[in-house]
């Protein structure tokens, strides 16, 4: 097995003293230096190119979040692994959306932060239970109110792909052209952030969305 190159990302010294000397006591990683903030991450990131980085995300001199997204446009294969004493709203989805492989916080045991790290090798995410509901309650709320922001024809169109309709019978029902029914299937689909109209389908009877016969 070879060995899991890893780096550390903090602005405390004795977080990345402790850290540090935890993982060279693994045969099994390949140390590979520490940064204090974002921008000497990227730095040190390409040089290093590590399979893994663990990563703060209040730092002065670069955020964690920034660094996420600067080293992942030239080294997309590298595992960030967020690593922070922070679980709100403004800190956790955005460095997720910047591309973080795994969540987890500095109160996580030594062992769980290197079990972490070899998952994060193997493709493998953790997300600390605190987070996983967040994203969990925010998926929710997100997926109830999607439709809301279609247009009154918008929803006309979702409720005739809940029957089921073919675009000719959509144009025919709503009586307008083909390339308009087209049209707003697409927005459809982009506005429900679905791939094709079966799910829209899907959606649509879920949620009730259905003509009044």
């Amino acid at each position: 097995m070879e060995k899991v190159k890893v780096m550390i990302v903090d602005d405390h010294e004795m977080v990345r003293l402790g850290i540090k000397s935890y993982l060279l006591t693994e045969t099994d990683i390949e140390f590979l230096g520490e940064a204090t903030n974002g921008k000497e991450a990227a730095v040190l990131a390409e040089k290093t190119n590590p399979d893994v980085i663990l990563m703060d995300l209040l730092m002065e001199g670069g955020t964690g979040i920034e660094a996420t997204e600067k080293i992942l446009s030239f080294l997309p294969d590298t595992k960030i692994i967020i690593l922070t004493s922070y679980y709100d709203d403004e800190q956790v989805f955005p460095a997720l959306e910047a591309g973080a492989h795994s969540y987890i916080l500095k109160t996580s045991s030594a062992p769980q932060i290197l079990d972490a790290i070899y998952k994060a090798a193997r493709g493998e995410s953790v997300i600390e239970p605190q987070v996983a509901n967040k994203l969990m309650t925010r998926f929710r709320s997100k997926e109830r109110v999607l439709h809301e922001d279609l247009t009154e024809r918008e929803m006309d169109v979702l409720k005739c792909l809940g029957d089921g309709l073919t675009n000719q019978e959509i144009a025919e029902e709503l009586y307008i052209g083909i390339k308009t029914v087209k049209t707003h299937v697409s927005n459809v689909l982009s506005k429900l952030e679905l791939s094709d109209r079966t799910q829209a389908a899907i959606y649509a009877n879920r949620k009730g969305l259905l003509r009044n016969k």
